[in-house]
């Protein structure tokens, strides 16, 4: 069987953008609700943008340190499938808010130079011992800041055990997805500022062509 891995194109903020992620054949969109961020955008403006996708798309909402309060705001407004919790909450904290909102959750993990594999397993247990709508891990590359690097971390922390079901992220592009996919088999990649034209300005044509690569890695 053909191994296909799940795409993520995350930091849309744009109607052309969606309308470019559905063309591109994407699995999921990202949408990000942190003010400081440059994709950042509004309960509004995600309700707008959320009304131009297509059925079978999945939209997961990017938080950082966001209040249920915030949260709940949010979703009175934008229906999202998913949360994403990119910021320092805890298991317990990221349990709370998607109980109380019904909603599964992503847990952003910043790999730092110091991670070991067994830190990352230890995490994934961890989250799902907290909490049943726990989805799973997104790996990231660690950096001072919230939000992506653009830069790719150590792909051989991540253990075998985890792998099938984390979504890969830190750094990805057109030019090295393909051999993330062919030599991890992640269930998932997450690609923003590969993407992009220029900071928070996604390029229809590199979206395309990142879901070509994507399947290129898919079909050896």
């Amino acid at each position: 069987m053909t191994h296909r891995t799940r795409i993520k194109l995350c930091g849309l903020s744009r109607p052309e953008d969606i309308q470019a992620a559905a063309i591109a054949g994407a699995d999921a969109i990202g949408l990000v609700f942190y003010p400081p961020s440059p994709r950042n955008v509004s309960a509004q403006q995600a309700a707008t943008l959320l009304a131009d996708l297509p059925p079978f798309i999945s939209s997961v909402g990017l938080f950082v340190n966001a209040s249920l309060a915030e949260v709940q705001q949010v979703l009175r407004i934008a229906p999202l499938s998913m949360l994403q919790f990119h910021g320092d909450e805890t298991p317990e904290q990221c349990a709370q808010i998607a109980e109380a909102v019904a909603r599964p959750f992503l847990r952003a993990i910043r790999v730092r130079p110091d991670t070991t594999s067994q830190d990352l397993l230890e995490s994934g247990q961890l989250y799902r011992g907290c909490s049943s709508l726990f989805a799973g891990l997104l790996l990231d590359t660690w950096s001072d800041a919230y939000g992506g690097t653009g830069k790719v971390f150590d792909w051989s922390l991540i253990p075998e055990e985890i792998v099938h079901q984390a979504v890969l992220s830190g750094g990805l592009n057109v030019q090295n997805v393909t051999n993330a996919v062919r030599s991890l088999r992640p269930h998932a990649v997450d690609v923003s500022s590969g993407i992009e034209s220029s900071k928070g300005i996604k390029d229809a044509a590199l979206m395309q062509a990142f879901v070509n690569a994507v399947r290129a890695g898919d079909t050896h």
